[in-house]
């Protein structure tokens, strides 16, 4: 039967019930804080942004962030919001101080969009404006206004709080992994030399910007002294390492662009035509790309970002000089690192001894790459390893941020996801025993290895991680020894040859159950032993436990459980302090007395913990 169409089928929204009905156009997607594209990241820096806005014009020059349980309280000591406008700002959409060029020149948030949007994602929100001895506080719920306090006087430094809790209706029961909060926040004290930022106690600063934060977050030594220049209005720092692919920082007015844009473009083919140029000679751009790791960030008067999110910049873009951002970069970069090459002939020589290598291994592979290449869509016609799923990461479906492939091992694993997943947004990949360790190994053994040529071109990443088919690659394996091993061999892999796979937090391990405990009632699930004897507290004396051997001897049924709205997946993540190549040498390679060593002092630590 087709509904009617009439006057009475047409209804306007108000601005919050939009938002709600619609988050995704706002802060691109809900997700539970697993993930750190997740829509509670987004609402912690719509409202961080307009702090650090503050310090940009010159005002304030700290900013304090406290998030617990659910809660997150955000203040900063800038001029405040005028009290006459507060709850304009936090209520009404297309308000705010961003549309006056001269009040906020080179901000992020330009829409008058972001804070409103959190304010309608909001369980509870509360703004707070400090200004000139005087404090205007109001309370909102879901959008909706709850009170709206007096002007009271103050003792109190200028400058503006908000505290907001995410709607569990439309999050779930989310968590903030304190890790990407930190990622998130020190990006900001690279981009801004001289703010401080308290997060939970913590304090981060930075005094030498994109310098910084090259040294940070590199996992190996830099083959020769990062190259820092800073020009009005641009910064960019450039080293190369010792891994594959390609590694890349991009930042518009403070605002990490993790999608790049028309900047980060412009910034590649500098590098290339630069390098070019000083050497006179035509290296391929991909010998001169290979390992290299930069940032480079720019600041522009009203940015056009093709989404509310800001996590790409668009192509129709001026810089404040009035020409476009292309040719601003293509100028700066063409003569500052030119320059620089030429004062530096020790770095100038290490840097052509690394694209020679990138050239000379190139050759090497490319009748192999080639073959290989071709036996990868022979195979992707009829492939059986690979289970595809309809939604990929670059679509343009909402759903995107969704699509996740399991890389299992076994027919009766692989089996019981294929069964149980979305077919929409989730694939499996099935690998064939324990995959080959390749520490110690060039790329030349990705398309020798039919495993991992053919995982890399499911992925879609061989040329790097700009067009990954998968936002999230879930590695899914037995909770056993052997299924450790694999875990182990599989991140090994990623490391070596795709670190930016981890980096920009692509990578997970799929927790699954380790008990099921139930009776005649109810049924749990546990994942660790201090679950199970909760469970067994919960149900009482008549129960039942399964102690659940592997993924394959789950049924279908049960597998949609673990893997739909309660899915647990754990991040695979760098810490700050970690080498790859040390780790590797540690955990992969040849076996050394120091972790022999550290593999018996963990077996006793284990043994004690039986005895007690």
């Amino acid at each position: 039967m087709i509904e009617k169409y009439s006057e009475d089928t047409i209804r306007t929204l108000d601005w919050k019930e939009h938002i709600r009905k619609r988050p995704g156009m706002y802060i691109g997607k809900l997700g539970d804080g697993t993930s750190q594209d997740d829509g509670i990241y987004i609402l912690l820096k719509e409202v961080f942004d307009n702090s650090v806005d503050e310090y940009m014009m010159g005002f304030g020059k700290k900013i304090m962030v406290n998030i617990s349980d659910h809660k997150v309280n955000i203040r900063d000591f800038g001029r405040g919001v005028p009290l006459g406008k507060l709850i304009d700002v936090a209520s009404k959409m297309n308000t705010g101080a961003k549309y006056d060029s001269k009040v906020f020149k080179k901000s992020v948030g330009l829409n008058g969009v972001g804070i409103k949007a959190v304010n309608a994602l909001s369980h509870k929100f509360i703004i707070k404006s400090f200004r000139e001895n005087q404090l205007k506080e109001i309370h909102f719920s879901e959008g909706n206004l709850v009170e709206e306090f007096e002007i009271v006087k103050t003792d109190e430094t200028n400058g503006t709080e908000v505290i907001f809790v995410p709607d569990k209706s439309l999050f779930g029961d989310y968590h903030f992994i304190s890790n990407y909060v930190e990622t998130m926040l020190r990006n900001y004290v690279y981009l801004n030399s001289g703010l401080t930022i308290n997060f939970n106690g913590q304090s981060f600063y930075s005094k030498n910007g994109l310098l910084d934060l090259l040294q940070e977050n590199m996992n190996s030594e830099p083959l020769y002294p990062i190259i820092h220049l800073k020009g009005e209005d641009i910064e960019v720092a450039i080293t190369h390492g010792d891994q594959y692919g390609e590694e890349y920082y991009s930042f518009v007015n403070g605002q990490q662009t993790a999608q790049g844009g028309s900047h980060l473009l412009a910034f590649r083919e500098a590098v290339a035509k630069t390098i070019r140029d000083f050497y006179n000679k035509d290296f391929d751009v991909s010998d001169i790309r290979s390992a290299i790791i930069a940032a480079v960030s720019v600041k522009i008067e009203e940015p056009v970002f093709e989404s509310q999110t800001k996590t790409k910049l668009g192509s129709k873009n001026m810089s404040p000089d009035g020409i476009s951002v292309r040719n601003f970069i293509m100028d700066f970069i063409t003569t500052a690192l030119d320059n620089y090459l030429h004062r530096n002939s020790e770095t100038a020589q290490i840097l052509l001894k690394k694209i020679q290598e990138s050239e000379k291994e190139r050759k090497a592979i490319s009748g192999i790459q080639k073959l290989a290449r071709e036996r990868a869509k022979k195979v992707s016609l009829h492939n059986k390893k690979l289970r595809d799923c309809r939604i990929h990461y670059h679509s343009n479906d909402d759903r995107r941020y969704e699509s996740t492939i399991f890389i299992t091992e076994g027919d009766s694993a692989s089996g019981s996801i294929t069964k149980s997943r979305d077919v929409n947004t989730q694939a499996v990949f099935s690998l064939k025993g324990k995959p080959l360790n390749t520490y110690g190994l060039t790329k030349k053994v990705v398309y020798e290895n039919e495993e991992f040529n053919l995982l890399q071109a499911a992925l879609n990443i061989e040329e790097g991680i700009e067009n990954i088919r998968y936002n999230n690659i879930v590695i899914a394996t037995d909770a056993d020894v052997d299924g450790m091993h694999i875990r182990l061999l599989l991140i090994t892999f990623f490391i070596k040859f795709f670190p930016e796979v981890l980096k920009k937090k692509h990578l997970y391990i799929l927790q699954t159950p380790l008990f099921r405990v139930r009776n005649t009632k109810d049924t749990i699930y546990c994942y660790s032993e201090q679950e199970k004897t909760e469970a067994i507290e919960k149900l009482g004396k008549n129960h039942e436990i399964t102690r659940f051997k592997g993924l394959g001897e789950i049924s279908p049924d049960e597998f949609k459980y673990f893997i739909g709205k309660k899915i647990r997946l754990e991040p695979v993540l760098f810490k700050r302090d970690e080498s790859s190549s040390e780790l590797l040498d540690f955990y992969m390679g040849k076996n050394t007395p120091e972790r022999q060593d550290f593999i018996i002092e963990n077996l006793r630590f284990e043994e004690d913990l039986i005895e007690q």
